[in-house]
């Protein structure tokens, strides 16, 4: 591994994840990090497989949310309940700041405008839809059978999963293993939506390095055909050859729409 000679599970996040800072980095305008250009491709295709509808229900679970909101923002009119959640305590006490609207909380407005623009709603409104929706914000470790232990959740009509699975899991069983966590989440005939990174090794947060599970395209879909999902679309951003590496050595990012079998 190129930056980080151990890899940075659950706990390091726990005492050294910044979230303050993680959000400015790579959340502070729509484009996302000055030296990368993922988080438009990713707010387009979210918006694309949720704003028309088509996919709604009682229950929406986001597992992985870090510090940030952007992944169910195109969601969170379909859905009547949603679960915000993370392992990192810094991570959850931004999102509950942010829902309470508390002094000093992390500003979205950047974010919530271009999902705005892509679907022609109003700032105010959808971020009054999710503060909403939101009823828990909840600790997740993806390496456990069930992720919300002790708790166990209703099944969802849809689990959300961000940048977070590769960024967790120190070796393919083991992401293997959180994504039939994730899977468990689900109804029968639930949609499971991703988005990741293929053939990262490592990010950076200000100059601390977070490492990677280096994944391609046939890893991801091979451990969601083993438990048997079905993928409706793989959608692929390669990343710019001659892009600044320092802060994250990606080769592509990724986002994907599977769906879970029918009983």
């Amino acid at each position: 591994m190129s930056e980080c000679m151990n890899f940075t599970e659950g706990e390091f996040y726990q005492e050294h994840f910044d979230s303050r800072a993680y959000a400015k980095n790579f959340y502070s305008c729509s484009r996302g990090h000055s030296d990368e250009d993922f988080l438009t491709f990713v707010l387009r295709c979210l918006s694309r497989v949720f704003s028309t509808g088509e996919h709604r229900g009682q229950r929406l679970i986001d597992v992985g949310s870090g510090p940030s909101i952007y992944s169910v923002l195109s969601a969170c009119e379909y859905y009547d309940e949603i679960v915000l959640s993370d392992f990192a305590d810094n991570n959850r006490r931004e999102l509950e700041k942010w829902l309470k609207n508390q002094e000093d909380c992390l500003d979205w407005k950047p974010i919530l405008q271009c999902v705005c623009e892509l679907e022609g709603k109003r700032p105010s409104d959808l971020e009054a839809s999710l503060k909403h929706r939101v009823k828990n914000v909840l600790k997740c470790d993806v390496r456990l059978e069930n992720p919300f232990y002790p708790h166990t959740l209703e099944p969802a009509d849809c689990v959300i999963t961000s940048l977070c699975l590769e960024a967790a899991c120190k070796d393919i069983q083991t992401y293997r293993r959180a994504l039939h966590g994730l899977t468990k989440l689900l109804r029968p005939d639930g949609l499971l939506v991703m988005v990741g990174a293929l053939g990262e090794t490592f990010y950076k947060v200000d100059e601390r390095p977070f490492s990677c599970l280096k994944l391609n395209q046939y890893d991801v879909e091979e451990a969601l055909r083993g438990l048997g999902l079905s993928i409706h679309e793989f959608n692929i951003l390669p990343g710019d050859d001659q892009r600044n590496k320092s802060v994250s050595d990606f080769e592509a990012v990724f986002h994907l729409v599977a769906r879970k079998p029918s009983d």
